[in-house]
């Protein structure tokens, strides 16, 4: 049984909608985490088509851009440092004959969504732009919205943005992703401190970690020229999550986080990436990684 195994970003959601058109799948899709990859958590079987995550030496192809993942074995499917996992699918069945040009418009704004190549309109005003706001209401709470993200593969399969936007529970997350973006503002201005130039956002003292526009950091404090943002995975507190990024707008971040955040059980890309951190150790994790960031070194 072929299986599509990707995980619920914008980005993963378009890698199943390009492999669903091209391999003719109409099985479930299994929606994971990286980590869940990298800890063995997650169960890929023979025949998986893996998307936007780790390897795994089970599945039968594999998809990634992630710089933390650059294969070190030969394997089925395709790798490259690119803008998206969607772009690396797209190319590989465009070549085998398997899709045309009609993904294009999807898989360009995919690239600059899972890139982050925005501008400070698109960042304050997310709302103006279609496939950046549709993207804003994919998030992963305990996997509840499993059938949102399977609807929205169906949605981009079948129709065209403005048809999508229309969806009457995609207006309503839409309308959702604007209050949020606000009360997520006012978080941000609350709990984010600046050192050399980082910015650091420690939620760990909020019962509940508040969502919202990931970009609107590098907006509002436009002297930073990298993000760390700190919150508990849960009320348990067993673990620390950490998301790091470099700065859309004021680029003088020379450290390569993915391959920071690697030395720490995480990765990602050059320029963004995050790390799950057992509670104990994650303040001296923290501690280390800063030290780094705060150094700003390029790497030999």
């Amino acid at each position: 049984m072929m299986r599509i195994v990707t995980r619920p970003d914008f980005d993963g959601i378009v890698c199943a909608v390009l492999i669903c058109q091209a391999e003719n799948i109409d099985t479930d899709i299994y929606w994971v985490e990286p980590s869940e990859i990298q800890t063995g958590k997650a169960s890929i079987l023979k025949g998986d088509i893996l998307a936007n995550l780790p390897y795994s030496p089970n599945c039968n192809l594999w998809f990634d851009h992630h710089i933390s993942n650059k294969p070190q074995k030969d394997f089925k499917g395709g790798f490259e440092i690119a803008p998206s996992a969607a772009g690396v699918v797209y190319k590989y069945y465009k070549k085998q004959d398997k899709l045309d040009n009609h993904f294009d418009e999807l898989v360009f704004h995919t690239d600059i969504i899972d890139s982050a190549d925005l501008n400070q309109d698109q960042v304050r005003y997310p709302e103006k732009y279609p496939y950046i706001v549709l993207s804003m209401t994919i998030r992963n709470q305990d996997y509840k919205d499993v059938p949102y993200w399977n609807k929205l593969v169906g949605l981009l399969m079948g129709t065209d943005i403005d048809h999508v936007l229309e969806d009457l529970e995609v207006k309503k997350r839409c309308s959702r992703v604007v209050v949020e973006n606000a009360a997520y503002k006012k978080h941000l201005l609350k709990h984010t401190k600046i050192l050399h130039n980082i910015s650091i956002t420690d939620f760990r003292s909020l019962d509940t970690v508040p969502d919202g526009n990931r970009f609107l950091t590098y907006s509002l404090f436009p002297e930073s020229i990298a993000s760390v943002k700190i919150r508990f995975d849960g009320p348990e507190h067993k673990h620390v999550l950490l998301s790091i990024g470099h700065s859309l707008f004021n680029r003088q971040c020379h450290v390569n986080i993915g391959n920071l955040l690697a030395r720490f059980g995480g990765g990602g890309h050059a320029g963004a990436g995050g790390c799950s951190l057992k509670s104990e150790v994650a303040d001296n994790a923290i501690e280390q990684i800063l030290e780094i960031l705060f150094q700003n070194k390029k790497e030999l």
